[in-house]
């Protein structure tokens, strides 16, 4: 009886070589501004930037906003332009 329950722990294991029962596989993130067409970034708008931008003030990475390369040259421009008008602080105090 005990060898049945642990051949069968070890079956659930060969189905899956990245088996690890304490972490799940992360879903992997869909850049925002790719996936809503419509949504275009714009540097005067702060409560748009506010999301890619923590407490501090600083630019968020991409493994934290999920944007693709290339929207995230966006948005740091953007961060960048929108503290040089006064839109965003450079920090928090």
């Amino acid at each position: 009886m005990a060898d049945k329950k642990n051949n069968n722990r070890k079956n659930n294991r060969n189905n899956d070589e990245d088996y690890n029962p304490r972490f799940r596989k992360m879903r992997k993130k869909v850049c925002p501004l790719c996936a809503d067409k419509n949504l275009v970034l714009d540097y005067k708008n702060a409560e748009q930037l506010r999301k890619f931008v923590n407490d501090k003030g600083k630019i968020l990475p991409r493994r934290a906003t999920g944007a693709c390369a290339k929207h995230q040259r966006d948005i740091t421009l953007a961060v960048k332009r929108a503290r040089q008008i006064a839109v965003l602080p450079y920090a928090e105090n």
